[in-house]
């Protein structure tokens, strides 16, 4: 027990000291050892935003497959997503993105899907599309419908415009797509990406007015002990450990940080069907305090997952 607990020790312990002295390279160590621990992808970004680490999108411009730092031109470090995040992009797929890659940067979708087609003969259309739906190609053609869109002209395929620049080109389109609204560019990042940087879906149901009155987690701290509080979140995760006598203990996560939640068996009985298949929750309960570990007793589970039936969230479960 000693040794175990030492281990723990010196683990949590040069955790701390990364992150507070290096917390970039922290949290970058960190999303590209994943998957491991119980935070995923998401968790740990709005924990970065919280600690003032600057955050850039995939682009197919300056991303790598892994996730890196990369300093602007004023001399601001900012921790850029890699390709390692974009759902249906195959590793293959993004090692030809990377080798067909100009040092001036891809300049428009026609270039692109010309480079990657000689590259890899013939070019992973799945790949392609997979970047669009990450909105990895906003860096010139603004939005994900556009490039899309613009992904469908065949006129770069033709023999004749061998050799042709890509700048001799010219536009891809003149059509030009309106952009996604928050709603769909939401439902869309968390179908490629697994989150988004632009929006939380629990900020745009309170902005919308769909839910109750409701404690953020990050004013959960500010609440007396054994109060009555009401929460909300999208479900992260779940741990029912074989020494918990059936208890299950939640994570819920809104756009301020994450709840934890406890879940008696007989609570998960009476109201199985939120206990089990609920992807956004509210939990009304009791609130416990221990020093500064703050959870919430659940006494009543909602599903709110119909409020945003068509987001593609991922809970991670240990049993």
């Amino acid at each position: 027990p000693e040794s175990h607990s030492a281990s723990f020790a010196v683990l949590a312990y040069v955790s701390a000291w990364l992150k507070y002295y290096y917390p970039l390279a922290f949290y970058c160590g960190l999303l590209n050892s994943l998957p491991m621990g119980f935070y995923s992808p998401s968790q740990l970004l709005q924990d970065a935003a919280r600690h003032d680490v600057s955050v850039l999108p995939v682009c197919v411009n300056h991303s790598g497959y892994d996730h890196t730092i990369e300093r602007d031109k004023q001399g601001h470090e900012h921790l850029r997503l890699g390709f390692r995040l974009v759902r249906g992009l195959s590793k293959t797929g993004a090692q030809v993105l990377l080798a067909a890659r100009p040092v001036q940067g891809f300049e428009s979708i026609s270039g692109f899907q010309r480079r990657m087609r000689s590259a890899s003969r013939g070019g992973n259309k799945r790949d392609l599309e997979a970047l669009a739906s990450a909105n990895a190609f906003a860096c010139f053609s603004g939005n994900r419908y556009q490039a899309r869109w613009d992904m469908m002209n065949d006129m770069a395929h033709l023999p004749i415009l061998e050799g042709v620049a890509d700048a001799e080109l010219g536009a891809d389109s003149i059509t030009c797509l309106q952009a996604p609204d928050a709603w769909k560019d939401l439902q869309e990042d968390y179908a490629t990406l697994g989150l988004s940087l632009a929006h939380h879906p629990i900020h745009l149901l309170r902005e919308a007015g769909c839910l109750k009155s409701h404690k953020l987690a990050i004013e959960l701290a500010g609440q007396a002990h054994q109060s009555w509080v009401r929460v909300v979140g999208v479900v992260t995760g779940k741990q029912s450990p074989g020494t918990a006598a059936g208890v299950t203990f939640f994570t819920l996560e809104d756009d301020t940080g994450n709840i934890n939640v406890v879940v008696w068996k007989a609570t998960a009985r009476a109201q199985k069907k939120a206990y089990l298949t609920a992807r956004i929750m509210e939990v009304t309960g009791i609130l416990e305090r221990e020093g500064e570990v703050v959870h919430v007793i659940a006494g009543r589970l909602r599903d709110l997952t119909p409020l945003m039936d068509s987001l593609d969230t991922r809970s991670r479960d240990f049993h």
